[in-house]
Order: structure tokens, then C-alpha cells, then sequence
């Protein structure tokens, strides 16, 4: 797996980027650059599960390893999910199962630093690279109106 890195600074408080990231009014409107429909299921609670999909019912699993509120949320991807069912591992599903995706937030002065650490499979790279800054753009607006 690779390690990626992206950030956003956002003229907003910290506590009103937190909430543009994971209620479910705002987060399928800042991760559409991924995926049309996008949406998590789940209660949003250190080590519950939750379910990142697309509009058709695919995306991962992943479990909530670490949650400050208003600072960091830190997940584990543990399965893919195709058309609603949770994937058993494979070659292909394991690239990513164990794999971790981060959020860190700073505030300063009343602006908030997004940090996004990840794990990838090197054949995601590019996409990632793509779609990261489109999406933490959206959240910059989203976060600042």
C-alpha cells in the first residue's frame, strides 16, 4: 500500500468543518467527486462499523478505529462491498482490507486545517490524486457558506 496525503485549509471553525464531513446532509456532497450518490451507513461511534457507498450499493466497510470529536477520525477498511454484499477476501479485496484512512483537523484563528492520511493500492494512486482535491474543495465550500 502506498501512503497519500492531502489538505485543505477553510475559513470556517473546526467544529463546523466536522460537522460538513460526517452528517448525512453534507457528506454525499463533498465526496461526489468520487461517486455520484455517495453516502456512509452507520452511527458514526468509535469501533462501530460503517459502510462508505456509491449510489449502486458498492464502496468499503471499514471500522471506526479512533474518534475525537471536532479533531481526528481514523479508519480501518475492512472488506468491499459490491451491490450491497460485503465481499469475502480475495487477492483483490485484501489490497485494501487493513488499510487506514485519516482525518486530523487544526484550528487556528478560526480557520481549520484538513489533513487526510491513507493507505492505497499503488493502482489507485492516480484516482485518488484526482478525486481527493476535487472533494476536499467541495468541502472547503460547503464548510465556508
Amino acid at each position: 500500500m502506498k501512503p497519500l496525503h492531502y489538505s485543505v485549509d477553510i475559513d470556517a471553525p473546526r467544529d463546523r468543518v466536522w460537522q460538513v464531513l460526517w452528517q448525512d446532509d453534507t457528506y454525499g456532497e463533498w465526496t461526489r467527486p468520487f461517486a455520484p450518490g455517495s453516502r456512509a451507513v452507520g452511527d458514526w461511534q468509535q469501533g462501530s462499523r460503517i459502510q462508505f457507498l456509491d449510489g449502486e450499493g458498492s464502496g468499503m466497510e471499514s471500522v471506526i478505529e479512533k474518534l475525537v470529536p471536532n479533531e481526528y477520525m481514523s479508519f480501518k477498511h475492512i472488506a468491499e462491498i459490491q451491490e450491497g454484499k460485503v465481499q469475502p477476501l480475495d487477492e483483490r479485496t485484501s489490497q485494501w482490507s487493513g488499510g487506514h484512512e485519516d482525518y486530523t483537523l487544526a484550528e487556528r484563528d478560526g480557520r481549520t486545517t484538513v489533513n487526510v492520511d491513507l493507505e492505497a493500492p499503488e493502482e489507485y494512486t492516480d484516482m485518488f490524486n484526482d478525486k481527493f482535491p476535487q472533494a476536499l474543495r467541495r468541502l472547503k465550500e460547503i464548510a465556508e457558506e
